[in-house]
């Protein structure tokens, strides 16, 4: 699709919910689940929505948002407040689960949207790039073996990028495991979204 094929982001935006694209491989049907606006300067990458936030219609409204939320050092209003922040997953519509949780996130959001949703988004300065999805999209071949290697050597992709993992409670292990993310990557996030809020 062209990128100037739609005026403006709202235009956009409403032919992104009214998206029917895999409507047949949802099992809950298609609810496209995003927010954004043009001067957001922070944008958050995700996976794609889990079966809570289908039903609410609101992103990271789970236990893993309450952790993103930790982990960025804001609040709700802060978090929702689409002016600032914008929040686009890597897949918009709830994709089901599988064996070992929610499958992964359809790949037609992206190849229909993703480029002409962040063509409208001229001030975005930060991007959160949550998951091995939205690091593969962004990164390319700048990522590393694994998410794990990626994550920690975040500073080759900052000030722009920040690669994180999963916030869901499935990862408790992982963050016992690497106590270098909360120790050294997370205030360095914090005080980058503390600037770019207060700026």
């Amino acid at each position: 699709m062209s990128e100037t094929r739609y005026p403006t982001l709202e235009v956009l935006l409403s032919k992104v919910r009214d998206c029917r694209a895999c409507e047949q491989y949802l099992p809950l049907g298609p609810r496209p689940v995003l927010r954004a606006s043009e001067t957001a300067r922070i944008l958050i990458v995700g996976q794609a929505p889990g079966a809570r936030v289908h039903t609410t219609g609101i992103p990271w409204d789970d236990p893993s948002g309450e952790r993103l939320r930790t982990w960025m050092g804001i609040n709700k209003n802060i978090f929702y407040d689409q002016s600032h922040i914008a929040i686009i997953p890597m897949g918009y519509c709830y994709p089901g689960r599988g064996k070992g949780g929610d499958l992964p996130p359809r790949r037609e959001c992206a190849e229909l949207w993703l480029d002409q949703l962040l063509a409208k988004l001229p001030r975005i300065e930060l991007t959160l790039l949550v998951g091995q999805y939205a690091q593969r999209y962004f990164l390319g071949n700048r990522r590393k073996r694994s998410l794990t290697e990626t994550t920690r050597e975040w500073q080759e992709y900052a000030p722009q990028y920040f690669p994180l993992p999963h916030p869901s409670p499935r990862n408790t292990p992982w963050f016992n495991s690497n106590p270098w993310f909360e120790q050294q990557l997370l205030p360095v996030l914090r005080a980058r979204i503390e600037a770019l809020h207060a700026s």
